[in-house]
């Protein structure tokens, strides 16, 4: 068997197992999206109607939409430098001579990692309860009257925000770990023959040579936040006032609550297009940046 048949022949199971599970799925939700497909549809495809680009035009019609991609943005704009913030603080800590106990503390801080996102959903929802929730009853103790974490419009992300950050930045900590090890002891030798303090080291060491990481943690980060759904379905159905309405909130309320799965699936491919869009516009800084 000549060799690129045998690469063929091995590559060919995790192949079909793409194209069955993803290929094939997305490209179904393309065709659902140029179409009306609804709950009608659903009990008789006779009923199902071409569209074409109508359930676009719907969508980007809609303020709900609009909305919802501002809560988005919002929620990315706050929590991807935030999770990104404590996973790098937390791994140069770990990393550092001064901490004891290494193991532990990786598990315990990674453990949120693999936690049930919706069972420590709920326990955050009773933490930021507004009469006996701990945030709120920690506040009080140095003299902060209680918030309405989950019914204020106005503190609702913000609530949400923090839980996402506390339950991610494990998985980019692990990653910094990694890259941390990679760097040469030597340089930070260097550096400190030369005078130059912690945070000289950091900021002409550590940053610069953790760039390629970071491009690939807040690539991986931006794609994960834009897909905010659980969060605000466990604690706020997208309340209040619809102020935690993500995008892909809206899709699952289009799809399997109102049966409108063509704009459902419209839905989808327009956030792919946006995640596409800033994803490529970050790999356009970092290359002139000189990082990718």
């Amino acid at each position: 068997m000549k060799p690129s048949r045998a690469a063929w022949a091995f590559a060919l199971p995790a192949l079909a197992v793409i194209g069955l599970f993803f290929v094939l799925p997305v490209a179904a939700g393309l065709v659902l999206s140029l179409t009306d497909f609804d709950l009608y549809a659903l009990a008789d495809l006779h009923n199902l109607r071409f569209v074409g680009l109508d359930n676009y035009a719907q969508v980007l019609t809609r303020p709900l939409f609009w909305q919802a991609l501002g809560n988005t943005a919002y929620f990315v704009v706050l929590g991807v430098p935030l999770s990104i913030a404590l996973s790098l603080g937390c791994a140069v800590l770990l990393q550092s001579k001064l901490a004891r106990f290494k193991p532990l503390f990786r598990t315990a801080l990674f453990a949120p990692v693999v936690t049930t996102l919706v069972a420590v959903a709920v326990v955050w929802r009773y933490l930021f309860h507004v009469r006996y929730g701990w945030v709120n009853q920690i506040l009080g103790s140095i003299g902060v009257g209680p918030i309405d974490w989950l019914g204020d419009p106005h503190w609702s992300m913000p609530a949400i925000i923090v839980f996402a950050a506390w339950k991610n930045f494990g998985g980019n900590m692990i990653i910094f770990i990694a890259a941390l090890q990679a760097i040469p002891e030597d340089l930070y030798e260097a550096a400190r023959l030369d005078g130059a303090g912690a945070w000289a080291q950091f900021r002409h060491i550590t940053v610069p040579m953790l760039g390629p990481t970071l491009l690939m943690v807040s690539i991986l980060t931006i794609a994960g936040y834009f897909q905010l759904f659980a969060e605000p379905y466990v604690m706020t159905q997208g309340g209040p006032l619809q102020s935690t309405v993500s995008v892909l909130y809206l899709m699952y309320e289009e799809g399997f609550r109102w049966w409108n799965l063509g704009q459902a699936s419209a839905v989808a491919f327009v956030l792919f297009a946006i995640i596409v869009v800033v994803t490529r516009g970050l790999l356009a800084f970092a290359r002139r940046r000189g990082v990718a």
